[in-house]
């Protein structure tokens, strides 16, 4: 993309000449005929320098120098001068301009300029952004790891759109983090101190999420005993995090919609409305505006939702996090079982890397938490065991798994031999029999043969 540059001056001889210089030299350059039009393109964000001329009528050079300053102390602002202010450019100098160029001067004087300016522009942006993303990573909460060029952008996005009151949509596949950046927007937002409340629209029965969602009056239906706050009540002052938007029903869409308006809500078996501030992030898989367009999801509520919009990018899109990830999650759940965290050598990292990771971010933790649990490394060496190691999700199941390995690789130490392996792990012969029974282990299947 070329560097911005806004001209301004009263001269249209003058604007048309030194555009026509900048453009040639593939700047992108807007031109102005007085600086109010102009001061309303700036902002803190604004990438490229702005030229100025000082006699102009209505706002001048120097009044234009102060308030675009004020919208940014650390624009990069040239100003243009005729032979009689040098005294007034050095006083725009200690004001905060960073050049200016007495009329007439060389076309050479005026791109070395704006080549200097445009690069201090482009450094302090870049540092201010560093200085986003190190407050961000380094403070509480969660963190969005990675350093590919996406992952870079997605936190630039997350730490520019974080303390706005819009509601945000979050699209990504199964498994590549919607909900920690739903928490990374509120634990790094103004709404830090006050709730965030997650609810997955997928997992709640239909004749549930109602009463979940807006909470109801006591007597409100059969078995509304005492009064209940909705979730979308309890999130007031913070963040009402809806996971799988995608599954609400029909009926409910339009009660959102109500919500999302008028930032109120009216449990079930009320007459009176809750008022909300509130931020609501929805998150999806699928695409909702192709739903709406087919009839499955309210095209208003679609519209509402994807006021600001941000996409995660899968793990097959940015495989160079994945060594650096895989290591941190080694390191989390080595640290979590108290266990030493494995070595990865060359061949096993090329196998991850050679993955597609179809259940992105979580897969990939769920085989360095089967690494450490199980060490089986073996799985690291072919990449088509990835899509065939089960996905582990709960306590139970990772013990499960732990014990199965356990018992099997003591009956291959010791060639299924049973009292051997009782010695090993210190098990009673029933507790053994009982265990392999549960884990489908025939002892046969491990005796050596000749």
């Amino acid at each position: 993309m070329n560097q911005q540059v806004i001209f301004i001056d009263d001269e249209k001889s003058i604007r048309d000449a030194l555009g026509q210089t900048l453009e040639l030299e593939d700047y992108d350059v807007t031109l102005f005929a007085s600086a109010k039009p102009a001061l309303e393109m700036l902002d803190s964000q604004y990438p490229g320098v702005i030229i100025s001329d000082i006699n102009m009528p209505g706002i001048d050079g120097i009044d234009f120098l102060r308030q675009a300053l004020a919208i940014d102390p650390e624009l990069s602002i040239i100003l243009l001068t005729g032979h009689g202010d040098i005294s007034m450019a050095v006083d725009a100098m200690r004001l905060g301009a960073y050049d200016f160029l007495e009329k007439p001067f060389s076309t050479e004087n005026l791109l070395d300029v704006v080549k200097r300016a445009a690069d201090k522009r482009e450094l302090v942006l870049e540092n201010r952004d560093l200085r986003r993303e190190l407050e961000a990573q380094s403070g509480p909460g969660p963190r969005i790891l990675g350093n590919t060029p996406q992952m870079k952008q997605l936190r630039r996005i997350l730490s520019h759109i974080k303390d706005t009151p819009a509601d945000v949509m979050i699209h990504g596949e199964t498994g590549t983090g919607k909900e920690l950046v739903a928490r990374f927007l509120h634990d790094h937002s103004v709404r830090q101190n006050h709730p965030f409340v997650a609810i997955n629209c997928g997992a709640i029965p239909e004749t549930m999420i109602e009463s979940e969602l807006f909470g109801y009056e006591a007597g409100a239906f059969t078995g509304a005993q005492k009064k209940r706050v909705g979730k979308i009540a309890h999130a007031n002052g913070g963040t009402l995090f809806l996971d799988e938007i995608e599954s609400m029903p029909m009926s409910l869409q339009i009660k959102l919609l109500r919500v999302l308006e008028e930032r109120a809500v009216e449990p079930l078996g009320s007459n009176k409305t809750v008022p909300l501030d509130i931020r609501i992030i929805a998150a999806t898989k699928d695409d909702l505006k192709q739903m709406s367009d087919r009839g499955l999801f309210r095209h208003d509520l679609y519209y509402r939702l994807n006021v600001v919009s941000v996409d995660i990018p899968p793990l097959r899109e940015r495989k160079d996090d994945i060594p650096m990830l895989f290591q941190n999650f080694t390191r989390s759940a080595s640290t979590r079982y108290g266990v030493e965290p494995p070595s990865i050598n060359l061949e096993q990292q090329q196998k991850l890397l050679e993955h597609d990771w179809p259940g992105n971010v979580r897969e990939l933790r769920n085989l360095a938490e089967r690494l450490i649990l199980m060490g089986d490394t073996t799985t690291l060496s072919d990449s088509s065991q990835f899509s065939e190691a089960p996905l582990i999700h709960t306590l139970a199941e990772r013990m499960n798994q732990f014990e199965y390995t356990l018992l099997s690789d003591a009956l291959k130490r010791h060639n299924g031999r049973l009292k051997e392996v009782q010695a090993e792990l210190g098990l009673a012969r029933k507790t053994l029999y009982d265990k392999m029974k549960k884990h489908h282990i025939d002892k046969d299947d491990y005796k050596a043969t000749s």
